[in-house]
């Protein structure tokens, strides 16, 4: 894991808001939305909250005395996730997923929309995950399923391969499409301390766009790929922007496209 693939600043955080999240993250926080509201939460920690899109589903559901408590080691994510505002107050706080500032116990359920394969030390992250839950809590979280079941994603990887080919971007099958290994989830849960067996289910689903270009603006300049290919030569992210657009539209079609999109959702007790 490189530092670059941790870092969602300067005009990431918008471009991630604008074009991602409705492309790929909001049908899995209306999923998450919809486990939350099953449980009977009086406090919810939601950790690498990003900008907000599971914050804001969380903050919808019916439950008025649940506190919403969204964190996020970026702080610039949290700053665009309170620009856009949530339905009901919401308490933001920065913090590092590997060592929360909260006390044992404190809450009946944390959640993590596709952030756990950016933890650098997995097992540390869901060890804290675990601490700060109450005796019976529930730990939940989403990560990508490989490349080869994100299409839109994989087809970025595969052209950017062949824009620079001596050096190709290898950040979207190394951080967000790198930890599917359900043996290795289950082992790093098992290290945290988690003692039952997590539930673990692929939900697949369908990513749409008005046009090839809307997930080749977000792919490549709304996500840490976007530094992967400045730093391999600033001047040409607006080219691989531009051959990302047209291997979509070759594949999927020059107006509105749709491709599958997979993950995988990871339940454990406390």
């Amino acid at each position: 894991m490189s530092d670059i693939d941790k870092v969602f600043s300067g005009s990431i955080p918008a471009i991630y808001e604008s074009h991602l999240v409705p492309l790929i993250f909001e049908p899995y926080a209306a999923d998450l939305k919809r486990r939350a509201g099953a449980m009977n939460i009086s406090r919810i920690l939601e950790v690498a909250a990003g900008t907000g899109v599971v914050t804001r589903a969380l903050a919808s559901i019916p439950n008025k005395n649940m506190i919403i408590v969204a964190t996020d080691l970026n702080q610039a994510m949290l700053d665009q996730a309170a620009a856009v505002g949530t339905a009901r107050p919401v308490h933001w706080q920065q913090a590092d997923a590997m060592a929360l500032p909260f006390n044992d116990g404190e809450f009946d359920a944390v959640v993590c929309q596709f952030g756990a394969m950016f933890f650098p030390d997995k097992a540390k992250a869901f060890s804290e995950a675990r601490r700060v839950l109450k005796p019976g809590g529930i730990f939940v979280f989403n990560v990508w399923n490989s490349l080869s079941h994100n299409e839109f994603a994989d087809t970025i990887a595969t052209t950017l391969a062949a824009v620079f080919p001596d050096d190709p971007p290898r950040f979207l099958s190394r951080a967000p499409y790198g930890y599917h290994d359900r043996s290795i989830i289950a082992q790093d849960l098992a290290a945290a301390g988690f003692t039952k067996s997590p539930r673990i289910e692929t939900i697949t689903a369908r990513s749409r766009a008005p046009s090839a270009r809307e997930p080749a603006i977000a792919y490549c300049q709304g996500s840490p790929l976007r530094s992967e290919i400045e730093a391999r030569d600033a001047l040409r992210l607006g080219e691989a922007t531009d051959k990302a657009a047209a291997a979509l539209a070759q594949r999927f079609g020059p107006n509105a496209v749709d491709g599958k999109i997979q993950a995988l959702v990871v339940t454990v007790e406390k």
